[in-house]
């Protein structure tokens, strides 16, 4: 194996590793009332326009039947309402409730918190912390623009773009 073919396997490991103990560490999701795939989508939804069932699956990568029934949970339990296309397309699109982003926020916050108890059970200083995050950005914008896919990242215009 090549030096390079080494980082990378190393590369891929941890960014495994770092899934299950970035889920695992931050605690039980006790009190959060969002399934996992309502939270993505919620947050999804909620810095850009509605969106219909094909561009929610476009967006995530998966068959328009699996978005369909995650949406039609979150339709029932009150968390996304569906709209005509305000541009006058014939389907229909998709929006979070005034509920919907309520019970974002209380999950985001409990999940702030575990993800706080990390970073200080980690001892990493906020300058680390905001190199960790930077890198992070800069990755994950980068496959969005291999994807041609975005994801809007509001509330913290100085975070720098990849393109920057």
């Amino acid at each position: 194996m090549s030096e390079q073919e080494h980082r990378l396997s190393d590369l891929e490991r941890e960014l495994t590793l770092l899934s299950r103990h970035f889920i695992a560490a931050r605690g039980p999701r006790i009190g959060q009332s969002l399934e996992r795939s309502a939270y993505v989508l919620l947050t999804r939804l909620e810095v850009g326009d509605p969106l219909t069932l094909k561009e929610l699956a476009h967006t995530f990568q998966v068959d328009v039947s699996t978005i369909n029934r995650q949406v039609s949970a979150m339709l029932r339990n009150g968390l996304v309402e569906r709209i005509p296309d305000p541009d006058g397309g014939m389907a229909r699109k998709f929006r979070p409730t005034a509920l919907g982003l309520e019970r974002l926020e209380e999950d985001r916050a409990i999940s702030r918190a575990g993800t706080t108890r990390l970073i200080q059970a980690s001892g990493w200083t906020g300058e680390r912390t905001e190199q960790f995050l930077t890198l992070l950005v800069e990755f994950n914008q980068s496959i969005e623009q291999l994807e041609g896919l975005t994801w809007s990242r509001t509330g913290r215009p100085d975070i720098p773009s990849a393109t920057d």
